[in-house]
């Protein structure tokens, strides 16, 4: 049945191009599955674009423009999770629309219960900020594991520091990237700018020398510390990601937790693949329920846990908590 609040009360339409493996008369799911949106006016839908990180060639944008303006609305939306939308397309147009898009590379992006386009910052290329590639382990996702079928959606971002942009613990699976810092005496001149640096408190200096005193439990390995050395007293101990797990947006957010840190680009491939190998199969009998949702079931978090040591085994942290509620209505 469709949506009451679309004005065609049709919950099918007929395209002329292949959505989702089907042609001819293709219902609503189908379609939003397929990244076609129907939107409450008569025969019009939104076209979401793929585009990973939120990265966006100009080759591909100018095409996007020129696809607009001939088969959409005066303007693009800029979706929440960095994709192009082009509002106002009649469904006869689909199959144009696909022919001119391609024509440049560029793909529509998908719906429904599968893994979605990765999300993510702009990383370290020149971001000050930025402390690992997020845009490199983007593209590794996008296309290895992207459409990746589920019991529901699977959301994945990349955060190239602790500033945490994409909201990685606001995603089925979450990479925030992460340094520890390491401090050399010797060439120390105990100048105080790293405890001035250091917006946390984890750095003080000590009264008489200047030299700092680090209390590694207030660290949130920003690399802030690093930076700010004149003398590179401050190095890097270790690089890697933060790894938070559970998590979700919309009516009743989830927030993902902590489940590893440090984790290498190498390791990204296998936390991916060990955690949807695990929420496909526990994800029977739950319908379309997310994998934060399942996390929070003690029984299910336990096996998770378990497994992850398994397979994982010293990556994971001592004692990782399992995802929380984040009640906005009901507070």
């Amino acid at each position: 049945m469709a949506d009451k609040f679309i004005e065609d009360k049709k919950n099918k339409v007929k395209v002329d191009t292949t959505i989702e493996g089907k042609t001819g008369e293709i219902d609503f799911n189908t379609l939003k599955s397929g990244g076609l949106i129907k939107q409450r006016q008569k025969d019009m839908f939104t076209v979401r674009l793929r585009c990973p990180g939120g990265r966006v060639p100009l080759s591909k944008l100018e095409k996007i423009l020129e696809v607009a303006k001939k088969y959409a609305s005066a303007y693009v939306h800029l979706s929440f999770r960095q994709s192009i939308e082009l509002p106002y397309v009649d469904y006869r147009n689909f199959k144009a629309i696909y022919a001119e898009l391609e024509k440049k590379g560029q793909k529509v992006a998908s719906c429904g219960p599968r893994l979605r386009v990765p999300t993510a910052c702009s990383g370290c290329e020149y971001n000050p900020n930025g402390l690992m590639d997020t845009q490199k382990m983007v593209k590794l996702v996008d296309e290895k594991y992207f459409g990746m079928e589920f019991a529901h959606k699977f959301k994945i971002s990349f955060s190239g520091c602790p500033i945490d942009c994409a909201r990685t613990n606001e995603n089925d699976l979450g990479f925030q990237g992460a340094v520890k810092p390491d401090w050399n005496e010797e060439t120390c001149i105990g100048c105080r700018i790293c405890s001035k640096a250091c917006t946390e408190g984890a750095i003080e200096s000590d009264v008489e020398t200047g030299k700092p005193i680090y209390n590694p439990e207030k660290c949130l390995y920003c690399g802030d510390c690093i930076r700010a050395c004149p003398t590179d007293s401050w190095q890097e101990e270790m690089k890697g990601w933060v790894v938070r797990v559970g998590g979700r947006h919309g009516r009743h957010p989830i927030a993902g937790h902590k489940i590893a840190e440090f984790v290498s680009d190498q390791d990204v491939p296998r936390f991916i693949e060990i955690i949807t190998k695990w929420y496909k199969e526990n994800g029977v009998g739950y319908g379309r329920t997310r994998i934060g949702t399942i996390l929070q079931i003690p029984a299910k978090w336990d096996s998770f846990v378990k497994t992850l040591r398994k397979e994982l085994k010293d990556k994971i942290i001592e004692s990782p908590k399992p995802p929380s509620k984040n009640e906005i209505h009901f507070e």
